[in-house]
């Protein structure tokens, strides 16, 4: 590259121009070499600055996830006491529907024995004649049951005589009126009447000592028989005591024991009756003759 120069050193800047050539390839070269560097400088720092960044949302991120799976399980926990609670309150709707009925059909009970000891006071009330003569009306019919449970099987006999001394008390308790008297002896009938309709079996002492097996059939069967199975007997209501059974009628017995507790199926029972079985006359011994 030449340099033309118009002054009197035109000869001298002819000579410089190759200098003045070398000095700007040497400061272009300088200025170059700076220029990269801060490219270079600029890059490194642009990444780190983006690296950060990077883990600043993936820590951001992580902490959202954390916030959302324990929210997550607040609302797994509120799910399950909410499916809780519905289920209790559906049992206790149930309860108080089961309740309300129950209460709806005693109500009915109530009110029809309400209606029945009206009528019977009404009844009483308006009869002078009842009045008067329903005293010792109860007072014998208290009476004759209790000889009865004196002269029948000797079953229950605690609990049968601890109701004959509850009725005598309520026929002199000025506080019940004639009705509420006449039913308790009524419902004492009944419930004498309904033990000649049951089949009951039981564990108790025989005389008080011995641990024995009882068999009632009704009132005509009145049985025991020892754990072991070796002894055994029925009440003789004509004598007033036991008569020991043999080992077939023992083995009938046993049988019945367990059809009484329901451990066995109902069968026909060939076993001796307690109380003493009335014979029909026949037509010789009445004086007639037989056709």
């Amino acid at each position: 590259m030449a340099v033309l120069c118009i002054d009197k050193h035109s000869h001298l800047c002819h000579c410089l121009a190759p200098f003045e050539t070398f000095n700007r390839r040497v400061i272009v070269r300088m200025f170059r070499f700076p220029a990269a560097l801060v490219a270079v400088v600029g890059l490194c720092a642009g990444g780190l600055a983006q690296g950060q960044a990077q883990e600043s949302l993936v820590d951001r991120s992580v902490e959202a996830q954390r916030h959302q799976a324990k929210l997550q399980t607040r609302i797994d926990d509120a799910d399950d006491e909410t499916r809780r609670l519905i289920g209790e309150l559906r049992k206790a709707r149930a309860e108080a529907q089961r309740v309300e009925a129950y209460n709806a059909e005693l109500a009915r009970v109530v009110e029809r024995q309400e209606e029945t000891l009206a009528r019977r006071e009404r009844a009483l009330e308006g009869s002078a004649t009842t009045r008067e003569g329903l005293p010792p009306l109860l007072r014998g019919m208290v009476e004759r049951l209790d000889h009865w449970i004196e002269a029948d099987l000797p079953f229950l006999q605690d609990e049968r005589r601890a109701r004959i001394a509850s009725l005598e008390r309520a026929l002199s308790d000025p506080a019940l009126s004639p009705a509420e008297r006449l039913d308790r002896v009524l419902a004492a009938w009944r419930g004498e009447l309904a033990y000649g309709r049951e089949l009951d079996a039981w564990r108790g002492l025989l005389d008080g000592e011995r641990e024995v097996d009882f068999l009632r059939l009704g009132r005509i069967g009145f049985y025991y028989l020892t754990p072991n199975g070796r002894e055994g007997g029925v009440w003789k209501a004509d004598e007033q005591a036991w008569q020991p059974l043999e080992k077939a009628s023992r083995q009938a017995l046993e049988n019945g024991i367990r059809i009484a507790r329901e451990q066995r199926a109902p069968e026909l029972l060939t076993l001796p009756v307690s109380q003493p079985i009335s014979q029909p006359k026949t037509s010789h011994e009445s004086g007639g003759e037989a056709s």
